[in-house]
């Protein structure tokens, strides 16, 4: 393919977990005749592996907010004037209980007034990331036209961008609905359970989940979501193949693997890396809890994070990096996180290169935290001595 047949690309919010991801895979495969990453953090902050290096160039990069509009109108305009072909929306806030301002301000705000720009320029694609959190919690998996009822704040301002966007004319919008994102280097949900769990290896007790091991807590591996999302506009701009128009005029899909992930699934596989005992609360106790969430987190914050200070003291970490067993307190909920992902599939004819949450995907994960030097390592002879 000659260079000007390939899409230009902008990334928003490329310096984030999938952004930088799909910055690599769309480098690594050739795929753009110019990629261009913008971020509100500087790279040097951004808590990069040497293997997005090539990637994430400071040639490439622009620090700004794109929630501003005349920073939209700056980084929207490539220096012959056009637009970019491709743009993907990976910006926003994602951290979990934050107030409504910030999500407001960095996630409903940004994508509208950058979604806005790029319409009047003419972008051929825009791709919105969004949360499989906009259904409503159900034990069978969501499909994309369920019924909507964020069960997370962040959904919320998620959904209602999502909404946003499909009012804007022009706008040639594909939105994707993504489950737990986790892979080598992430910080969120299954990062949160390895540090727990290494906590309670350090102090030899069991580690207990609350509510029960059917619980749905959906996944899909990072290297899986940055594809799909290149598969999204490829598959926009190329015909939209497939499309099934009483789906509606704006293609929504939901990424998701195929391992049914759950807590038992984690239980299991994080029992037998570490050594320990787990299981889950008994209905008493969690249904006290589901009562007093906020105490309950509180209690067992207090439990994980002194001994995780110490951990890292002893193994002399002092960046630690943006991994550590805080619980948020949504991130306890009782709600089933269960999504289905066949449209996507039957429609782009997209496959997964990793179907299912294992123990050996863990184990990779911990070893990238080493890499890093953000994992505090087990003391062997300390756990021959306590066998």
């Amino acid at each position: 393919m000659a260079s000007e047949s390939k899409p230009t690309v902008l990334i928003i919010g490329g310096l984030g977990f999938v952004g930088r991801y799909l910055a690599k895979y769309i480098h690594n495969n050739d795929l753009a005749s110019e990629i261009r990453i913008v971020d509100k953090q500087l790279p040097q902050l951004a808590w990069l592996a040497p293997e997005f290096a090539e990637v994430c160039t400071q040639e490439r990069f622009y620090q700004g907010d794109m929630s501003r509009e005349h920073t939209c109108e700056k980084v929207l305009t490539r220096a012959d004037g056009t637009t970019y072909d491709y743009i993907f929306n990976c910006g926003g806030d994602t951290r979990l209980s934050q107030d409504d301002e910030i999500y407001k301000q960095r996630n409903l705000k940004l994508s509208t007034t950058a979604a806005r720009v790029a319409a009047r320029k003419g972008t051929k694609c825009w791709v919105e990331l969004s949360t499989g959190a906009v259904y409503k919690s159900d034990r069978e998996p969501s499909k994309e036209t369920d019924k909507l009822k964020p069960w997370l704040k962040l959904a919320t301002y998620k959904l209602e961008a999502e909404e946003e966007l499909t009012k804007i004319e022009g706008l040639n919008l594909v939105i994707l609905r993504l489950a737990n994102v986790y892979g080598e280097y992430g910080s969120k949900v299954i990062a949160t359970m390895l540090c727990m769990a290494r906590v309670y290896s350090y102090l030899g007790e069991e580690m207990k989940w609350l509510w029960t091991k059917d619980l749905r807590s959906h996944t899909v591996h990072v290297t899986d979501a940055a594809r799909s999302v290149w598969t999204a506009a490829d598959w926009y701009c190329n015909g939209k193949k497939n499309w099934d128009g009483s789906w509606g005029s704006v293609p929504v899909f939901n990424i998701v693997d195929h391992g049914d992930t759950s807590q038992g699934d984690l239980q299991k596989y994080i029992s037998k890396i570490f050594g320990i005992k787990t299981g889950f609360h008994g209905t008493i106790v969690s249904s006290f809890a589901r009562m007093n969430l906020g105490s309950a987190v509180d209690e067992e914050n207090d439990e994980v994070l002194q001994p995780w200070g110490d951990l890292l003291n002893e193994a002399g970490i002092t960046r630690p990096g943006p991994i550590n067993p805080y619980l948020e307190n949504e991130l306890v909920k009782d709600d089933d996180f269960s999504l289905d992902g066949s449209r996507f599939e039957a429609v782009t004819g997209f496959k997964y290169d990793v179907p299912k949450v294992t123990e050996e995907g863990l184990l990779q994960i911990i070893e990238s935290y080493k890499r890093l030097n953000w994992w505090p390592p087990i003391d062997l002879k300390k756990e021959e001595g306590s066998a």
